[in-house]
């Protein structure tokens, strides 16, 4: 498998409902487990939605050691579990997936009343421990209070954060936080999600964090990696975006949702364990006699929940 496609320059015309992304991903994590050993939970499994159909995959592990998978009835974020013995541990995951966009055009996307969002949609209003919407208040009224409500609040905050902070590899750290974010105006895409949920929060649009992959980022910006981004609820759907901008929307597979970076780090070790940079590959396919695409700037409204398409 080779490193992701270059992004596409150009947007183009709404496509045909039933386009479907066909993505073939490899992730490859190694680590040295110290003595005692160690505890892993990973969360690198492409997640079942309605939208998102994993085809087929197949998972790696060189100790020989039992293992379990967990799936949640509703994000269907899958967390791998297992206990690793002192020594070598070499991950691998492998998945061919296809995405089954639910698109839908900006304008005709309104933001829910409160009283009529659905009970496990309101966890995503409140402040979390990355997301300080309720320190945001008068900065976020002040500049989104005003717009119209719907998508475009949405995406005007989305280029909001995208104008004020600078991509700058490891500018930030595992405890960096939204208002860090405001305040140094660098980080990586943890950063500029964190940012905009919590700025989107403040102004009661629930919004989630979500990972992935980089799909369509630049070589520049380093070799292919896991990727954040933010995905907001709008009419009956959460839809994608991404407020670094270094990414393309249609071609990222999820793999978690959650209130921001502590609910879906793509591992949680604990124990004494040296780790190596992950390694990361993305494919996309194209088969024109089967509506396959590949991924490209979409001025579409993206979603990979719903109803199947």
């Amino acid at each position: 498998m080779r490193p992701a496609q270059g992004a596409l320059a150009a947007w183009s015309a709404p496509p045909p409902a039933a386009e479907i992304v066909r993505l073939e991903l490899q992730v490859d994590l190694t680590y040295e487990v110290g003595p005692g050993g160690a505890d892993f939970i990973f969360n690198i499994h492409a997640a079942h939605t309605a939208r998102q159909v994993v085809e087929a995959e197949h998972l790696y592990i060189s100790q020989p050691l039992a293992w379990t998978l967990h799936a949640d009835p509703v994000s269907g974020n899958r967390s791998l579990r297992l206990h690793a013995s002192p020594g070598p541990l070499l991950l691998q995951y492998a998945a061919t997936v296809d995405l089954r966009h639910h698109r839908a055009a900006p304008d005709t996307l309104p933001e829910v009343p409160i009283a009529l969002l659905p009970p496990d949609v309101l966890g995503y209003l409140y402040p979390s421990r990355y997301c300080q919407s309720d320190r945001l208040l008068k900065l976020a009224t002040g500049a989104f209070g005003r717009l119209p409500q719907g998508y475009r609040r949405a995406q005007a905050i989305c280029e909001w954060v995208q104008q004020r902070v600078t991509f700058t590899p490891n500018s930030s750290n595992g405890n960096t936080s939204a208002v860090d974010t405001l305040i140094e105006q660098v980080g990586v895409c943890r950063d500029f999600a964190h940012l905009m949920i919590a700025l989107c929060r403040a102004v009661n649009m629930p919004a989630r964090f979500a990972t992935g992959t980089d799909y369509g980022a630049d070589p520049q910006l380093g070799p292919p990696d896991f990727h954040a981004y933010v995905e907001v609820y709008l009419g009956a759907h959460w839809y994608i975006f991404d407020p670094s901008g270094t990414a393309m929307p249609m071609g990222f597979v999820r793999f978690g949702t959650g209130r921001d970076a502590a609910d879906v780090a793509f591992a949680t070790i604990f124990g004494a364990v040296r780790t190596q940079p992950p390694l990361i590959r993305t494919l996309a396919l194209a088969d024109a006699a089967q509506g396959v695409v590949l991924p490209r700037h979409e001025p579409l409204a993206l979603s990979t929940d719903g109803a199947p398409g």
